[in-house]
């Protein structure tokens, strides 16, 4: 699971890269909880992060388990963007972006997703 979760480096910043592309429900699931422990433990409001949802199954117990996690995260989070995520329900996506209290800019590649997330 580990090459799912991982820093990756766009100009000289460290981007938390959270590949969630073409898991299924139960696999999300189960990387949630390592997502939250490596958040958690990095400084406040320190973490850049990019989650990419492309071809993966999001289904109402994987988005009320995101929710919970965006809110632990919080704190911890200076940035964070989303792509692939025209598979995942509009009613989600804005069920995280409330619940969360959280931007969660939408884009349409992982390269434009870092540029932003690295725009200071």
């Amino acid at each position: 699971m580990e090459e799912r979760i991982r820093f990756v480096t766009h100009q000289g910043h460290p981007i938390l890269f959270v590949d969630f592309s073409h898991c299924r429900a139960v696999e999300i699931l189960r990387l949630l909880p390592e997502i939250q422990e490596l958040i958690t433990s990095q400084p406040r409001n320190s973490v850049l992060a990019l989650g990419d949802f492309s071809g993966a199954e999001v289904r109402r117990e994987v988005a009320d388990r995101i929710k919970e996690t965006l809110v632990f995260d919080r704190p911890h989070i200076k940035r964070s963007a989303l792509v692939g995520v025209d598979k995942v329900p509009k009613v989600f996506l804005d069920s995280f972006r409330t619940f969360s209290q959280r931007e969660l800019p939408v884009f349409k590649t992982r390269d434009e997703a870092m540029d932003w997330l690295v725009k200071e």
